[in-house]
Order: structure tokens, then C-alpha cells, then sequence
């Protein structure tokens, strides 16, 4: 609420500082008016008396119009309406908000959908307040816009740039859609579901649990690695260290059937098991690697660590391993 009594005043504060400019503008024209006066009165030989007169009228009108493009922006009715305005927008964005997270949290096929449109609604939403309490309610002049819209201007260009960036950054991730609100990502180092995309920046939970936000800038100038692109399922690979000597016939059988059977998977795309060589410490392990899809993204690491520990249990069980050899 505080945020958006700052954005209030600072355009009221801006709607002052144009009509403080309005109001020397009209006059500088009284000025030159004047002195085309006083010259054409100078040729008819006109008294001093007169040209007293006119600045004493230039300064009353040039007072009275200061004072009343004053009184008309700070109308009682102007200002309560554009409170109301601003505080029923920002509550209704947010029940509207609310009601899409939660359909989204609640359909497995329409959740990244459902979600990838949130960020799209406040960008609208915000617009039509803003666009509401300037073109209905306060109602400035044209000019006053065109003034308003130049110092803005300036002023973020010359004390904001970083804050541009991000938010074209965002703009960008909107629109372009590299990736979308419920996409599992990897940025650098981080990776996890995002949670929201902003304006300023990103942010997306970890496996963890932790919220890191990463500005919309450094999004764009790197490379996004996205697991499901807008789908609710994804892949996921879980890995398993065995002996050398392993019998990898009864392995795969194992490991396909212990995934087939899972309640996180998703059948209608392929299950496959890899094996490769590798070296550990100077001893040789064989690596096997199942790669299979879940029905939801966040199941992506409660899959993977069941298949973990159920492959390594059959194994066991079907004495293909022993329990030294995973000790």
C-alpha cells in the first residue's frame, strides 16, 4: 500500500512541476505579447500609463491561471477518485491473481498455461489503472502529458538505466517467451520452477526451497536451459553407480520396471536406460542412467529419488548386487 501511495504523489507531484512549467510559458508569451504592444504603442505614442496597466493585467492573469490549473489538480474529487481507483485495481488484480493460481495449482494439464498468463494480466491490469486515473479522472491537458512523458523521460534515463533494462528485460520474457511462469530453468548456476516473472526481475525456487531473484538483464545476455517449455511434464534422469562386472541385461530389466510402475510417471513418452564407463578414485564404475518423463514437473525430484532407491532394492533382492557393493 505504501508503494502505491508514492506512485500517486510522484504523479501528482510531476502534474505540479508541468503546470509550474505551463504557467511560465504562458509568460514568456505575455512577455513577447508585451513587447509587441509596447512597440506598435511606442509607433501610436501611447503613455507610460497604459504599458503600467498592462503589467499589472499580465501579472494577475499569469497568477490566476498558476492558481487555477493548481486548484483544478488538487480537487477533493480528483484525488479521492484516484485513490479509489488505484486501491479497488490493485485489489481486484489481486483476487484475480489468486483465482488463476489457484485453477492453475489445481489442473495438472492447464497449470503452466494458466500460470504463464498471471504476469501477462498485472502488466494489463496496471495499465488500465494507470490509463484510468490519468485520461478519466485528472484529465490534464495535452501539453501536460507531452510534459510529464519528457521529464519522466530524462529523469529515468539519466538516474535509472539499470532499472530500464530490466524492465525491457522483462518485457522481453513476456512477450518472446523463453521460458514462462511453472518452467523449470536453469540460469548459471540456479536451477528451479519459476515463480514469478516481474517487471525488475525473476525469480524462481530452488530444489531447496530457497527463492533466488535474478535481475531481468542478466537473464536476457545469458544462455536459459529450459526442461519443459511450457509443458506439464518433463524429463528427468536419475542416476545409479554399479560394479564394473554388473550383469547390465538384468539391470535394465530392473530399472524399466521399477519406472514403469511409478505413480510420477508418464507413460506415453519413452523410458530408456544407458550405461556408461567411468572412473572414481582411481577404481572403474559402471553408470547407469534412466531417463524417464513425469506427469508434473514438481514431482521432478521425488521421482528421481524413488527410482534411486527402489532400482538399488531389487537390485539387491534379485541378488544382481550385494549390499557391500552400494555401502
Amino acid at each position: 500500500m505504501q508503494s502505491l501511495t508514492k506512485i500517486f504523489f510522484t504523479i501528482l507531484f510531476l502534474l505540479v512541476l508541468t503546470n509550474v512549467s505551463q504557467t511560465d510559458t504562458l509568460s514568456v508569451q505575455l512577455d513577447s505579447s508585451q513587447v509587441v504592444v509596447e512597440q506598435t504603442e511606442s509607433v501610436k505614442d501611447t503613455s507610460t500609463k497604459k504599458e503600467t496597466v498592462k503589467d499589472t493585467t499580465q501579472t494577475s492573469i499569469t497568477e490566476k491561471v498558476g492558481i487555477d490549473n493548481l486548484k483544478d489538480l488538487f480537487k477533493f474529487e480528483k484525488i479521492l477518485g484516484s485513490l479509489i481507483i488505484i486501491l479497488v485495481g490493485f485489489y481486484l488484480l489481486k483476487i484475480i491473481t489468486k483465482i488463476l493460481q489457484y485453477i492453475a495449482e489445481r489442473s495438472t494439464r492447464y497449470r503452466i498455461s494458466l500460470k504463464g498468463t498471471i504476469p501477462i494480466v498485472r502488466l494489463l491490469g496496471w495499465a488500465l489503472i494507470a490509463y484510468t486515473v490519468i485520461a478519466i479522472i485528472i484529465k490534464p491537458p495535452f501539453e501536460t502529458i507531452i510534459a510529464v512523458s519528457a521529464s519522466l523521460g530524462i529523469a529515468i534515463g539519466l538516474a535509472a538505466q539499470d532499472l530500464i533494462k530490466n524492465v525491457f528485460g522483462g518485457i522481453m520474457i513476456l512477450f518472446d517467451r523463453p521460458f514462462q511462469v511453472g518452467d523449470k530453468i536453469e540460469i548459471g548456476e540456479n536451477y528451479g520452477e519459476v515463480l514469478t516473472i516481474g517487471l525488475r526481475s525473476t525469480r524462481i525456487v530452488t530444489a531447496d526451497d530457497s527463492i533466488v531473484s535474478i535481475p531481468n538483464s542478466e537473464i536476457m545476455n545469458q544462455s536459459v536451459s529450459n526442461s519443459n517449455s511450457g509443458e506439464p511434464n518433463c524429463q528427468v534422469v536419475s542416476e545409479v553407480f554399479l560394479p564394473i562386472d554388473v550383469d547390465t541385461i538384468k539391470v535394465r530389466d530392473i530399472a524399466l520396471e521399477v519406472a514403469r510402475v511409478s505413480k510420477y510417471v508418464y507413460l506415453n513418452k519413452p523410458i530408456s536406460v544407458l550405461f556408461f564407463n567411468e572412473v572414481k578414485e582411481r577404481r572403474s564404475f559402471l553408470k547407469m542412467r534412466l531417463k524417464a518423463y513425469v506427469l508434473d514437473i514438481r514431482h521432478e525430484f521425488a521421482f528421481k529419488s524413488e527410482m534411486t532407491e527402489l532400482i538399488i532394492r531389487e537390485l539387491i533382492n534379485e541378488g544382481v548386487l550385494k549390499k557391500e557393493d552400494v555401502s
